[in-house]
């Protein structure tokens, strides 16, 4: 099976409509005491996976809400509502939805640049004979044809994070508290860290948008970095043998796989990293006429 990455492409405005048919999305939390900071859903022509990033404080920006939870809510409550003609539009207009509603729900001023509230997360939209994708950090995109992967994103890497969690300290089953949260507290507090945040101007340039060609019969997997990880962080699959997994056991089979990966390095000795297990989410459709 040819695997290419996509480069952006003209729409066809003379194509038949087409729409998503849902066959499988799972999202799964790290761990059994935390709640997942993932969502994900889809409408007719629409889909999308928001990954929560890991809170570095206890909750009180947002009241009892931690930010993870409350960007990752609040952005699928503005999928779900504003939808544009491209999914360039339909970014615009949600992130301008998450700007106004952190105006709203805040409870102070944020005490220092690493409370903000970040998020990744992948959007595909149908727009004719086009899927429009929008990609802002670590969740991805790919297309799959009955001959051919597209990455219709950029493919998934986790190699700096892999590297900075190595350079302090793998082998130790990294915590976020003292070392390694000021570091991340850091990492995250940088100007031009690529996130979906409540600004909306800066969440537009850390957006990446790219399209490519579909047609009936294509499906499209939508991945949070938790998911890929059975690509990126443990080699565990190529996009080719993940994709062959999924469709004769389905997504939950590539979760347990990740899980089992993960038990066994529980140090995080063997796969560097800042938590044992992070919230996994895909979303599996079909596009059809």
């Amino acid at each position: 099976m040819r695997q290419t990455q996509v480069s952006p492409q003209k729409k066809d405005e003379g194509a038949d409509a087409m729409h998503f048919q849902f066959l499988q999305s799972i999202s799964v939390n790290g761990t059994p005491d935390r709640p997942n900071d993932d969502r994900v859903g889809a409408t007719v022509d629409l889909a999308w996976v928001i990954d929560g990033a890991t809170d570095l404080g206890e909750p009180g920006l947002l009241g009892t809400t931690g930010g993870a939870a409350w960007l990752s809510a609040t952005a699928q409550t503005a999928l779900q509502i504003v939808a544009g003609s491209t999914v360039r539009e339909t970014m615009g207009r949600a992130t301008q939805a998450i700007a106004h509603a952190f105006d709203r729900d805040r409870t102070r001023d944020i005490a220092a640049p690493w409370e903000t509230p970040k998020a990744a997360c992948a959007v595909a939209q149908i727009v004719d004979a086009t899927l429009d994708c929008a990609q802002c950090a670590d969740c991805s995109i790919l297309v799959i044809r009955e001959n051919d992967l597209v990455w219709a994103t950029a493919a998934p890497d986790t190699q700096d994070e892999a590297s900075a969690a190595a350079a302090l300290g793998a082998g130790s089953a990294p915590t976020l508290q003292g070392e390694v949260l000021e570091d991340r507290r850091a990492a995250r507090s940088v100007p031009d860290h690529a996130a979906l945040s409540p600004d909306a101007e800066r969440s537009m340039a850390a957006t990446t948008f790219t399209s490519c060609p579909i047609a009936p019969g294509d499906e499209v997997l939508l991945m949070s970095d938790g998911f890929s990880a059975a690509i990126a962080d443990y080699a565990h699959h190529t996009a080719e043998t993940l994709v062959d997994t999924i469709k004769r056991d389905g997504l939950h089979r590539v979760v347990a796989q990740i899980r089992d990966i993960e038990d066994r390095d529980a140090e995080c000795a063997t796969f560097p990293r800042f938590k044992k297990s992070d919230d996994c989410t895909a979303l599996w459709l079909r596009v059809s006429a």
